[in-house]
């Protein structure tokens, strides 16, 4: 069991995480209609939007109730009420989420009374839209947290409650805020190949399919709709990938009886295994062919790894899903984790690191314990450390601004972890040519 080392510093230096209400923002941005908004200032609203839109490399539906100096001290329900209303008749969304900042929640209001209040108030305006309210103050948490909140509100408030008559090819995938678009269109391929309709919910994968038409669309496109969520209680089964998807799956259950299954991580062989036969004992069919295939691949791709990645030093900072995932990945084919740091010590799945400790803090912390690393694994903003350091950096996570393509990487199942084994092999290898040619050019110099 790792030990959780909490934070010291005052203050973050070249900071690791992100906030909650853009991670929040980022589940409501996976359902079909849904327009997002940020409960603070435009200053708030405007540094997320930077990250998400320098992220995803094209432009994302992101609003905000603009508090100002007035709204911070004497309330802010009239500028929430007034951005609801103007945003739902020029929009018409099918889905508002609101996410709070800090600004909002420090002033401890009671905005889930006001939201009830306007929606009786606008009854009539709001009848095609449903509001729903994530609490996600910057102060607390990070980015799986806020997504956590906001898929957890979205069950609650729009799927029917009470057990209903079970559709035994249906099931449920809560999919969390470390899958990327690939991971997500692999996860739907391969339950469709076992006969069975894969309900994904937040769903972000098919939203970048608009981007090419050149049209700006102010509202999340296809993603969960909301009657699918509405009829989630139909399922035979929920899939629940990632310990931040626990809350929502126990919600689903309570309200609907639908069991669930939680898995820390899909990726590695026998995390991909546990799920083909799962997949398999539900549908009651033969694993398809192509899943089989992709297996052997896997075990071919480890067996060529391990010569390159055994006993590797690999450094790790990301939210603690992605963290247990990679971490987990790593020590499979023979590397050692030497440094792992992380955003937030509320979750579990930090318990089950393989590693002595984990230190809750930045990319500061992770510069320093990586000192004799190998390879550091973070986001884009691990970059500086990575060239101060003279070792590779793998890209993970959120944001990553500085790469192409990076939410079509594959990472999960048998295909995924084949690739990432290809990845990181190339990574080290590419190090250990550079390594070699500096060598020659500094034995030269000196027989000179």
């Amino acid at each position: 069991m790792a030990r959780i080392l909490t934070k010291t510093k005052r203050a973050a230096i070249n900071p690791l995480k992100v906030s909650q209400p853009l991670g929040a923002a980022l589940a409501f941005l996976g359902i079909d209609e849904a327009l997002p908004i940020l409960h603070g200032s435009q200053g708030c609203t405007n540094f997320a939007l930077v990250l998400l839109v320098r992220h995803f490399k094209q432009a994302v539906p992101l609003q905000t109730t603009a508090m100002d100096a007035i709204t911070s001290v004497v309330g802010a329900a009239d500028s929430l009420e007034r951005a609801i209303v103007e945003l739902a008749a020029r929009t018409r969304p099918r889905l508002i989420g609101i996410c709070t900042t800090a600004l909002a929640e420090t002033r401890d209001e009671d905005i889930a009374g006001d939201i009830i209040n306007i929606k009786s108030a606008l009854s009539q305006e709001l009848k095609d839209s449903e509001v729903v309210l994530a609490r996600t103050p910057d102060f607390a948490g990070a980015v799986e947290e806020g997504w956590s909140k906001a898929v957890t509100a979205i069950i609650e408030v729009i799927t029917r409650h009470g057990t209903r008559a079970r559709d035994p090819a249906k099931i449920v995938i809560l999919a969390g805020s470390n899958m990327t678009v690939a991971d997500i269109e692999h996860l739907r391929e391969t339950i469709e190949s076992f006969g069975l309709t894969p309900m994904i919910l937040p769903d972000a994968s098919r939203g970048s399919d608009l981007t090419a038409s050149g049209q700006w669309v102010p509202i999340a496109r296809g993603g969960t709709t909301v009657e699918q969520v509405r009829d989630l209680g139909a399922a035979s089964q929920c899939i629940a990938v990632g310990e931040q998807m626990r809350r929502p799956a126990e919600a689903l259950q309570g309200l609907t009886g639908v069991p669930y299954v939680m898995f820390e991580s899909l990726t590695g062989l026998n995390n991909a295994d546990r799920f083909a036969w799962l997949l398999k004992s539900i549908s009651r069919t033969d694993v398809p062919t192509t899943l089989r295939r992709g297996r052997l691949q896997l075990q071919e791709a480890m067996l060529g790894g391990h010569f390159l990645l055994a006993g590797k030093k690999i450094a790790i900072a990301s939210e603690p899903d992605q963290l247990f995932q990679f971490a987990q990945f790593f020590i499979s084919m023979g590397a050692l984790l030497t440094a792992a740091v992380t955003t937030t010590s509320h979750s579990t799945v930090l318990q089950l690191l393989p590693a002595d400790s984990v230190q809750v803090g930045d990319l500061a912390d992770l510069e320093q314990l990586a000192a004799d690393a190998d390879l550091l694994v973070t986001h884009s903003h691990g970059r500086q450390a990575a060239e101060r350091l003279a070792v590779p950096l793998m890209r993970i996570g959120f944001p990553i601004f500085d790469r192409l393509g990076s939410q079509h990487k594959l990472k999960i199942l048998y295909r995924g972890t084949r690739d990432m084994i290809y990845e990181v092999g190339n990574l080290v290898q590419s190090e250990l040519r550079s390594t070699t040619a500096l060598n020659r050019s500094v034995l030269a110099i000196q027989g000179s």
